[in-house]
């Protein structure tokens, strides 16, 4: 018995081929993958070829899904689990004895363990993630809105590391799927939202999920003339310009780093969410950071708990997958989807057809 899963075999290499299952150990779980999501940081270790930390090929690809229990191993209580339960697993899980995690900074974990082969038609979920990020779906709730839960995970533990409150003005940099859903929590939250980025079909989306604002960056401009018109010499000449009380980069380049912190006002904070190339250097204005009393923070990750809010933000309906998932694509044609996805494919996310 043979199932079909992507494997990554190097720098933009991937073959769709028949694996054999590998057999359960103690506390495992295989599930049967009902929805699998296409992702940045796929298109990021498919463009490398690897990825130190999560993945190193040959190796089973993907990272975004939601099925049903099909399989489980010895030592997996019956109290908890059973074949066909609805489910969604985490991309990782903590090693819950390291010095971060015992002081609640589960997402710095020294051992992490990362799980990856959401392109596949099955998947074994490791004891330690069955233990600690395999979660339950209530009956009604669609796989392809659990298969969110990773990135929404990320997002949500960016917003409790930046301390949003309701009522503040936010400025979200990027229309990706990270930045959109910082908009949509930003609305339920209470907050009023102005979005600058790429793509009017990504902007136009941002308007529908709560962004009072957007502003589109042209090809040959930035950030900030985006958002205050005209050209750098002409801003800088104007006293008074759109400050943020938070400022979100969800881009991941040094220029809106750095753009960041010319959008935030006196007092205010910036996250810097997107991480930008290994090796990348920044310059920030010191005199700015110290004077103006700035807070200046990057999220990274989740932890168990925010993976278990953020499954309560998708059963509640503030995040669905219509609203981010658009497009289809049968696993057999993985390969070519990466491809146009390097070549500049704007989707914000492609569900991926395992089940053909």
């Amino acid at each position: 018995m043979f199932v079909k899963a992507a494997i990554l075999h190097g720098r933009e290499h991937i073959q769709i081929e028949d694996i054999a299952p590998p057999p359960l150990k103690t506390g495992e779980a295989r599930v049967r993958i009902e929805a699998a999501l296409t992702c940045g940081t796929d298109l990021k270790v498919f463009k490398r070829g690897y990825h130190a930390k999560m993945i190193v090929p040959p190796a089973v690809f993907g990272h975004e899904f939601a099925g049903v229990i099909s399989e489980l191993g010895s030592g997996v209580p019956a109290r908890d689990w059973k074949i066909g339960d609805r489910v969604v697993a985490a991309n990782s899980a903590p090693c819950g004895e390291c010095f971060f995690c015992r002081n609640h900074q589960e997402n710095l974990c020294e051992d992490l363990q990362f799980l990856n082969g959401a392109y596949a038609e099955s998947i074994v979920i490791p004891a330690r993630l069955v233990q600690k990020n395999l979660l339950r779906l209530k009956p009604e709730t669609d796989f392809r809105d659990a298969a969110l839960i990773e990135p929404l995970a990320c997002v949500v533990q960016g917003i409790e590391d930046t301390g949003w409150q309701a009522g503040q003005n936010v400025l979200v940099i990027g229309a990706g799927p990270i930045g959109l859903m910082f908009v949509a929590l930003a609305k339920k939250l209470g907050c009023e939202v102005t979005v600058v980025g790429r793509g009017e079909k990504r902007l136009q989306t941002a308007q529908r999920l709560g962004a009072r604002t957007v502003f589109e960056v042209e090809s040959h401009g930035g950030v900030v003339e985006a958002i205050h018109g005209g050209t750098k010499s002409e801003i800088g000449d104007r006293k008074s310009e759109i400050k943020f009380d938070v400022v979100i980069e969800a881009v991941g380049k040094p220029e809106t780093w750095e753009a960041a912190m010319q959008l935030v006002r006196k007092g205010g904070t910036v996250n810097f969410f997107g991480g930008c190339p290994s090796g990348a250097k920044v310059s920030f204005d010191a005199e700015l950071i110290h004077y103006s009393g700035l807070t200046l923070r990057a999220s990274f990750h989740h932890t168990p708990r925010v993976v278990r809010r953020a499954l309560e933000f998708i059963e509640a309906g503030v995040i669905r997958a219509r609203d981010f998932v658009d497009g289809e694509c049968p696993l057999s044609r993985l390969p070519e989807l990466f491809k146009t996805m390097a070549a500049g494919n704007h989707a914000i996310k492609t569900l991926i057809r395992v089940q053909e």
